[in-house]
């Protein structure tokens, strides 16, 4: 039994090596207040994602609202124009998140972030959103990468 959660704890600690927090702006949070994002794996900044790969983006944050369902809406930000992004589940209730929010109550949201072989190599910053039932932003933030 102790081999095994020494097993696990390896694991963790090689999770958390990949992972750092990224820096981000907020761009509109009304109805919550984001406390951390990390990306994994990302190791610089502006994190490099690599054609092919997929991520994990984890963002925790203080819901002010109550809510029974949350969606992601996602944009790349190139030349000032937002571009929508799909991502494979954009139901917040899926990504970690235990629906119905409540107020005052600290959530952690965590989803994969394909990055696709036919993207170009380019800088952007990502716009990622996740909206309450009012479709307000619980949060609303913004960081850079570069597509490699």
């Amino acid at each position: 039994m102790d081999a095994r959660v020494g097993f696990i704890v390896g694991l963790c600690l090689m999770g958390l090596t990949c992972a750092s927090p990224v820096k981000f702006v907020d761009c509109g949070s009304s109805s919550g207040k984001v406390a951390m994002v990390d990306i994994n794996p990302c190791s610089t900044q502006p994190c490099q994602l690599h054609k092919g790969d997929s991520y994990t983006v984890n963002v925790t944050f203080n819901s002010g609202v109550e809510s029974q369902t949350s969606t992601a809406v996602v944009h790349g930000i190139i030349a000032g124009v937002p571009i929508p992004f799909p991502i494979p589940e954009p139901d917040g209730c899926k990504s970690g998140i235990q629906c119905p929010i409540q107020k005052e109550k600290t959530y952690n949201y965590a989803t994969e972030l394909p990055v696709k072989s036919e993207y170009p190599p380019i800088k952007l910053v990502v716009e990622w959103e996740l909206k309450d039932d009012s479709k307000n932003d619980l949060f609303c933030i913004r960081f850079p990468v570069q597509i490699v």
